[in-house]
C-alpha cells in the first residue's frame, strides 16, 4: 500500500475509495474518536485548564486496524472535514497513530469530485494548530458551563436538567419573545381604500396617504369615528390624477446558500426542520453513484457561513445560463456576494452544486424525495445568483380629492424583463399591494366605483419558527453554523421548549430555568455575552490568542457566581397547575403538565400514581375513542390513543394490559426476490419504506445493504 486517506466518514469512505486509484486505501474513523469522559469534568483547572481525553467505546476496536493500516502506508493523508471540528479530528488521529509524524499530511476539499480530491493530494498541508485550539477551547468552556451549571440546577429546580453556553442563551431568546407576547396590548386601526376607474379601463384601487401634506402614520386611524369623518368629507369628492411616478427598479438575485440561509429556506419551502436539512445535505455532500458518471458528491460543504464563490464555478455557471438560457440572462460582470454572518469564519465557500451540470431531473433517478427536494432547492438558489437582475416598471400614483384636499396613492409593477425569475419564478414574492394599473396621466378624472374601510389591530411579535430563530442566532452571532440545528434538537429534547404549530413555546421547566440563570448567571444567558466570547474563539483560530487565556477570562468570574449561587440560589419548582378533574384510578387532583411534545394532566401522586390524559391545542381533554376491535392478549376494546408518532390502538385495561396495535394495516412479510446481496451474499428480499418499496439484505441489522428498485418500462 503506497497512501492510506483517513476520513471521518463510513459514507465518504465508500464515496472518495471509488475515486482514488489502486494505490490508496481509504479508511474512515466513524467520527470522533478521542473525547472528554462522559462522567467526569476532564478538564484539569488548575493545570491551566489541560483537558483528560479518552478513547471512545467505538473506537478502541477501530483504532488498531487504523495503526496497522498506517505502519503499513508511506504516506497517511488526514482527510476530514474542512473545518474547526474536522481539524480537531485529524489532530486526534495524529496524536493516537504510531507512526512518525513525518509520514502525515493534511489534505481539505470544498467537494468530493475527483478533480477536488486529486487537488488537494498535490496540495498537503500541515495541521492547522490554531484550528485546533479554537475547538478545544469551545469543548472546554462547554464542558466547564456543563458539568459545573448543571448539577446547580438539579440541586435548585429538578434532577436531569443541563445547562450550555448556546442552549441557554437560546432558550432566553424563546423566553423573552414569549414575555413580549404577554406583554403586548394590541392598538387598533383602519385602512381607508377606494376604488376608482378611468372611463374605458379597469378599476383599480388607491389607498389614503395625506391629508393637506400630512401623510397619515399606520395608527393614525385608530378608531370608526376618525375613519367615518374622513368618508363624511369625501362623500361627494371628485378625484383626480395628481402625479404619476414611473421608475424603473432591479432586483438582485438572492445570494447562494450559507448553512443558515439553507436551514431557513428548507423551512420555508419544503417544511424541514434543521436537523432533517443537515442530515440530508450532509448525504448530498458524500456523494451517490450516479451509473456511468461514477461516484460523486452533489454539493459543496454544507457548513459555511460564507457566500463566497469559486471563480471556476462561476464560469461553468456562466457557460450554462448562456447556454440554457441566452447570454442576456448573464449579468454584465461576475456576482461577489458580501458575507452578512456576525463574525463569519469557516469561510471556505457557499454551499452550490458541484457541478451545475448535473441538473436536479438528470440526478433524480438516484435520489429519494427529499434528497432530490434539497438539491434541487440548493441548485436553483446557485444557478440563480450567477443570473442576471430582474427588472420591473414601478408605478407611484397620487390621486388628489376636491374640496378637501385628501391623497389616495396606487401602486403598480409589471415585470419587463425576468432575469433570474426565469429560473426561480416563485422568488417572485409580492407585497401584496401592487397591481397593474391602467394607463393614467396627471389630469385624468376619476370616478369612484366603492369604498373599503376595513379594521384592523396590531399584533405581537411572532413566536420563533425554526427559520426565524436559525436567522436570530445567524445575526447576533450565537453558535456557528455547525451548532445550529444540534442546540434547536437540544433544547426540544432537555423539554426547555415544545413545538406548537411549527412555532417554539417555551414550557414551565424552560421558563423555571431561564429565570435562575437571569438571576444568579446573567452573562450566560446575555447575548452580547454570548456572541463576544464566539469572537474571542475567533480569535485562537486566527492565531490572535491563547485559548487557555480565553477559558481563564470566562472561569475566573464564573467560578465565583457559582460559589455564590450554592448558598443564595433559591430553590424554585416549575409550577403544576391544579385543575378540578379527578384521577380516575387514585381519585387525586389532576395537574396541568407539560412536555416538548405538549400540555397534558397528569396525576398529582406521580410517579406512585402514573395516570395522565393528554390535552389539545385549546386545553380541552382528549378521550380515546373506543373501537369494535377487542386486545389479542385480554380480550377488553381497544381504544384509539395519541402518541409521539400519531394514534395508535391500544388496551383499554392499560396500565394492567400494556397491548398495542398499529391503526394500519397488518405488514406485509417482506417479499423474496432470488437476488444475492453484492456484500454478504444473504437473499434481498422486498420491503416497504416511507419513500415505497426498496431492496433490502434478509441480513438485516449485522447487513444495512439497500437498494433503490429500477422501475420496469411499460411495455405499452
Amino acid at each position: 500500500m503506497d497512501s492510506l486517506v483517513i476520513v471521518e466518514s463510513p459514507t465518504k469512505e465508500k464515496t472518495i475509495g471509488k475515486i482514488l486509484s489502486k494505490g490508496f486505501v481509504v479508511r474512515s474513523s466513524f467520527g470522533h474518536i478521542r473525547d472528554l469522559p462522559q462522567r467526569k469534568l476532564g478538564v484539569e483547572i488548575d493545570n491551566n485548564f489541560e483537558p483528560t481525553y479518552v478513547v471512545l467505546p467505538r473506537a478502541k476496536k477501530l483504532i488498531p486496524l487504523l495503526n496497522k493500516a498506517a505502519k503499513a502506508a508511506k504516506i497517511i493523508y488526514l482527510a476530514t472535514d474542512y473545518d474547526r471540528e474536522g481539524e480537531a479530528i485529524a489532530w486526534h488521529l495524529s496524536q493516537l497513530l504510531k507512526v512518525p509524524p513525518e509520514k502525515l499530511r493534511r489534505i481539505t476539499f470544498h467537494e468530493i469530485t475527483p478533480e477536488a480530491i486529486k487537488s488537494a493530494l498535490l496540495e498537503p498541508r500541515d495541521l492547522d494548530l490554531h484550528l485546533v485550539d479554537a475547538q478545544v477551547a469551545r469543548r472546554v468552556l462547554d464542558r466547564l458551563v456543563g458539568y459545573k451549571l448543571s448539577p446547580l440546577l438539579w440541586k435548585k429546580v429538578r434532577r436531569g436538567l443541563s445547562a450550555g453556553r448556546v442552549q441557554s442563551v437560546t432558550v432566553r431568546m424563546i423566553c423573552q419573545r414569549e414575555e413580549e407576547i404577554g406583554k403586548f396590548v394590541p392598538q387598533e386601526y383602519w385602512t381607508l381604500s377606494v376604488q376608482l376607474e378611468k372611463k374605458g379601463e379597469s378599476p383599480f384601487w388607491a389607498h389614503i396617504y395625506s391629508f393637506d401634506g400630512h401623510r397619515y402614520d399606520r395608527l393614525e386611524l385608530n378608531s370608526k369615528e376618525v375613519v367615518d369623518r374622513i368618508l363624511t368629507d369625501i362623500e361627494t369628492s371628485t378625484y383626480k390624477v395628481a402625479h404619476v411616478d414611473p421608475k424603473e427598479r432591479r432586483r438582485q438575485p438572492p445570494a447562494p446558500f450559507t448553512t443558515a440561509s439553507l436551514q431557513q429556506e428548507a423551512s420555508y419551502k419544503l417544511g424541514f426542520r434543521a436537523h432533517r436539512t443537515m442530515s440530508i445535505a450532509q448525504q448530498l455532500y458524500e456523494g451517490f453513484t450516479l451509473g456511468s458518471a461514477g461516484t460523486v458528491g452533489l454539493i459543496t460543504y454544507m457548513r459555511t457561513d460564507s457566500t463566497f464563490v469559486a471563480k471556476a464555478a462561476q464560469q461553468e455557471a456562466a457557460h450554462y445560463i448562456e447556454a440554457k438560457f441566452g447570454k442576456t440572462l448573464l449579468p454584465p460582470k461576475t456576482r461577489v456576494f458580501k458575507t452578512k454572518a456576525k463574525g463569519a469564519q469557516e469561510a471556505h465557500e457557499a454551499i452550490r452544486p458541484s457541478s451545475v451540470m448535473r441538473e436536479p431531473e438528470a440526478v433524480k433517478a438516484h435520489l429519494n424525495p427529499e434528497q432530490f427536494k434539497l438539491y434541487k432547492l440548493i441548485w436553483e438558489r446557485f444557478v440563480a445568483s450567477q443570473m442576471a437582475d430582474a427588472i420591473y416598471d414601478t408605478l407611484t400614483v397620487d390621486i388628489a380629492t376636491e374640496p378637501k384636499p385628501y391623497l389616495f396613492r396606487a401602486t403598480g409593477r409589471v415585470v419587463r424583463f425576468q432575469g433570474f425569475l426565469a429560473l426561480t419564478p416563485m422568488s417572485d414574492d409580492s407585497d401584496g399591494k401592487s397591481e397593474v394599473l391602467p394607463n393614467l396621466v396627471a389630469g385624468d378624472p376619476l370616478s369612484k366605483v366603492a369604498m373599503k374601510p376595513d379594521q384592523h389591530f396590531t399584533e405581537p411579535p411572532p413566536r420563533y419558527n425554526e427559520a426565524s430563530l436559525v436567522k436570530m442566532m445567524e445575526e447576533l452571532g450565537i453558535g456557528r453554523p455547525s451548532t445550529y440545528a444540534p442546540t434547536i434538537h437540544t433544547i426540544q429534547q432537555r423539554g426547555y421548549v415544545r413545538v406548537d404549530e411549527r412555532r417554539f413555546v417555551p414550557t414551565e421547566l424552560g421558563k423555571t430555568v431561564d429565570k435562575q440563570l437571569v438571576e444568579n448567571f446573567a452573562e450566560i444567558v446575555d447575548v452580547n455575552f454570548t456572541a463576544e466570547m464566539e469572537s474571542l474563539l475567533d480569535n485562537v483560530a486566527d492565531g490572535k490568542a491563547k485559548w487557555q487565556g480565553v477559558v481563564k477570562n470566562f472561569w475566573d468570574p464564573f467560578s465565583k457566581k457559582l460559589l455564590l449561587a450554592e448558598t443564595e440560589m433559591k430553590v424554585l419548582k416549575p409550577k403544576a397547575q391544579e385543575t378540578e378533574h379527578k384521577c380516575e384510578r387514585c381519585g387525586g387532583t389532576m395537574l396541568i403538565r407539560e412536555s416538548r411534545f405538549g400540555r397534558f394532566l397528569a396525576c398529582e401522586k406521580y410517579p406512585t400514581c402514573t395516570f395522565k390524559v393528554s390535552l389539545d391545542r385549546e386545553g380541552n381533554l382528549v378521550k380515546p375513542e373506543t373501537t369494535t376491535e377487542t386486545c389479542d392478549t385480554c380480550g377488553k376494546p381497544l381504544v384509539v390513543r395519541m402518541g409521539r408518532r400519531g394514534k395508535f390502538l391500544a388496551c383499554s385495561g392499560y396500565p394492567e394490559c400494556k397491548f398495542t396495535k398499529s391503526l394500519n394495516q397488518e405488514k406485509k412479510p417482506p417479499e423474496p426476490t432470488g437476488e444475492k446481496c453484492p456484500n454478504c451474499e444473504m437473499d434481498m428480499v422486498r420491503r416497504r419504506g416511507r419513500f415505497g418499496d426498496f431492496l433490502a439484505c434478509s441480513g438485516y441489522p449485522k447487513c444495512k445493504t439497500i437498494k433503490k428498485i429500477e422501475e420496469q418500462p411499460d411495455p405499452a
